[in-house]
Parts: C-alpha cells; sequence; structure tokens
C-alpha cells in the first residue's frame, strides 16, 4: 500500500514540475521584430511582417514588441537586437537584405536566440549564405507573384500602357520587375492583350521611404500618357499612390499595381473606390506567422531556407480584386494553376520569357 502511495506521489511531482517547466517555457518566448528601412505601418513589406508577428503572438498569448533602428547599417541593427536580447525577446523576426551581416554576426553572438530573415541571407559580406541551426533564411518567388499580376492588369485593361517604380535596384524588386513584364507579354501572346510598356518607364528611385520623389515619378509617368504604374518600392510607392488618388478624385482614370500585401485599402479614394488595381503579394505575414508557430511546437527549422513560391501559395495576388472583373480573375486562376503545376515557369532573370 505504501509503495503504491510513493509511486503516486512520485508520478504527480514529476507532472508538477513538467507543468511548470512548460509555463516557464511559455512565459519566457517573447518575439520581436526589428524593422528595415520604412515603419510598421508602411502598407509594404514592414508592415506586413509585423501583422504575422502579431497574429501569431496574440494567438499563442506571447509578450512581443517591435524596434526601429536609427538608421540601416550593420552597427545600427546590431544594437537592437542586443536590445531585444537584453529585454529577455530571444525571437527575433528581421524583414529585409539588410540585416544579412548583422544576423551573420548575431546568430553566433546570441547563440540561445532564435533569427528569421525574409528576404536575406546572413554572410560575412562575401554573399555566401551560412544559416546556422539558430537562424531560418526565407525568400520569395516575387518574379511569380510578379508575373500573376501581370496577366491579371493586362487582361483588366486590355490596351494601355504601364510603367514600373522599383525601390532599390536589389533582387527581390528586380524580380517583381521582370515577372510583371513576362506576365504582360504572356497576356499580350496568348491572351490577347495589347500592352506596351516603354523603358523609360521602368525606373528605381533608389530607396524605399522618400514618399515625395514616388509621387513626382508617378505624376511624370501619368504626364506620358501611362494607365497604370506596378510599384515595388515601399514607401516610394505610397507616394505614387497618393498621386494615382488626386488624379482619380479629379477624374482621371490611373491604377496602381500594389506589392507585397493587399493595398486596395491604402487606395481608396471615395467611399469604396481604390486605385489598386490588384497587388503582387509576398506572404511575408504567413512566413513570420508560420516561423512563430512552429518554434511554438518546438518545430523551428533552424539552418534551412526557405521559399514561398506559388507552388505553396507563398506568392500570388489577393483572393479578392474588387476592380478585376470575375471573368478577369477566373482566368487569372487559370494561369496561376498552370503556375504551381509547372506547366508554365517564370524566369527569375532579366530578359528571359516564359517557357
Amino acid at each position: 500500500m505504501y509503495k503504491k502511495s510513493w509511486g503516486f506521489l512520485a508520478l504527480m511531482l514529476v507532472l508538477t514540475i513538467i507543468i511548470v517547466g512548460c509555463s516557464q517555457q511559455a512565459a519566457g518566448f517573447k518575439v520581436g521584430m526589428i524593422t528595415d528601412a520604412g515603419t510598421i505601418d508602411d502598407k509594404s513589406f514592414n508592415q506586413g511582417t509585423w501583422e504575422g508577428v502579431v497574429k501569431a503572438a496574440e494567438e499563442l498569448k506571447l509578450e512581443y514588441q517591435y524596434l526601429k533602428p536609427g538608421g540601416t547599417t550593420e552597427a545600427d541593427y546590431m544594437k537592437e537586437i542586443g536590445n531585444m536580447y537584453d529585454a529577455g525577446i530571444k525571437f527575433i523576426v528581421c524583414p529585409g537584405f539588410k540585416f544579412e551581416t548583422a544576423i551573420f554576426e548575431a546568430q553566433d553572438k546570441y547563440p540561445d536566440a532564435k533569427f528569421v530573415i525574409l528576404d536575406g541571407n546572413p554572410h560575412a559580406g562575401d554573399f555566401v549564405p551560412v544559416v546556422k541551426e539558430n537562424t531560418v533564411a526565407i525568400f520569395f518567388a516575387e518574379h511569380e507573384s510578379g508575373f500573376v499580376a501581370g496577366v491579371a492588369s493586362a487582361l483588366q485593361l486590355k490596351d494601355a500602357e504601364m510603367g514600373y517604380i522599383g525601390g532599390m535596384e536589389i533582387p527581390a524588386v528586380q524580380k517583381f520587375n521582370w515577372g510583371f513584364q513576362q506576365g504582360v507579354k504572356y497576356a499580350n501572346e496568348n491572351l490577347g492583350t495589347n500592352i506596351v510598356i516603354k523603358p523609360e518607364n521602368v525606373l528605381y528611385q533608389g530607396s524605399f521611404d522618400n514618399v515625395a520623389a514616388g509621387q513626382q515619378l508617378a505624376a511624370q509617368m501619368f504626364d506620358k500618357g501611362v494607365d497604370a504604374i506596378f510599384c515595388a518600392a515601399g514607401g516610394v510607392g505610397i507616394g505614387a499612390i497618393n498621386e494615382a488618388k488626386s488624379r482619380a478624385k479629379a477624374g482621371e482614370e490611373v491604377w496602381i499595381v500594389g506589392v507585397d500585401v493587399d493595398q486596395y485599402a491604402e487606395g481608396i479614394y471615395e467611399g469604396d473606390k481604390s486605385i489598386i488595381l490588384t497587388s503582387a503579394m509576398k506572404c511575408i505575414d504567413q512566413a513570420a506567422y508560420d516561423m512563430i508557430m512552429a518554434e511554438n511546437k518546438g518545430e523551428f527549422p533552424g539552418g534551412e531556407t526557405l521559399v514561398f513560391d506559388a507552388k505553396n501559395n507563398g506568392v500570388g495576388i489577393p483572393a479578392e480584386n474588387p476592380n478585376l472583373s470575375r471573368e478577369v480573375q477566373d482566368k487569372v486562376a487559370e494561369i496561376f494553376a498552370k503556375l504551381q503545376s509547372g506547366e508554365i515557369t517564370v524566369s527569375d532573370e532579366q530578359g528571359s520569357l516564359i517557357k
């Protein structure tokens, strides 16, 4: 009898230790994000990432916060990573290639922390990827997202002139451009559209936060007869959206193709009318969300480089596109299915055409 009692007490003690241990682990799991150039309400890359962080943290009842560095150098990023670590935040999400060298250093300096870098690989300045066991690097098939948006825009406008405004001329922004142009070309050659993109209307502004410059560039393009501009430029794109909204209020029919997230709401200028034709989306919110949920389950894919593309629904256009007809949306869904199956392949290189 006493043996059974002691056995029962021992079992209860073990269970108590396990429960307390799990509670302590959950309490210590704090999530942080450090912004790239821009803010968490930039209606683009930073905001999309932050929304994924918030969604996961609130579902799991985790503490979360973000920090905005004073600059965009490795030292600026390392300072905020250190501040987060010192505050007990050991799961840190960093959106943007500018974090590459900082994460390379941080993954060794803070081995008990976890890092998620979006659109970049940790490296020592030599561009040789070093993704350690406490880090996950995530990329997106921007060229596929741009392709789908290009097809959708061409089908809706049918006969028009388009332009492109990019932020910094980096791979992710370039791939949006190249994919979009391939999508327009595909529509012209296979779907009966007549869309023109002149070389002088394909520009990179050089930053992601110069709103005034974006508005000026958009104004110049619209004045030259461009009907729609695809903007992959963060805050620069917000400037272009502002210009399009002003013109729409004045009675002009001009359009913007959004980027990263569904920017329809940002383009509203009257009632529920928006100048956002559609958006070339990267599921950055889903990527951030997935990594936090994986960590919570003890399944953090440390050491891996992941790609979110059409096949895993990591890119595309919004599920609802109020400015696209039902017919256009159905046709785009057919094209997207071909992209997922591999029947259509989009190149991520400049000047290349789809197979």
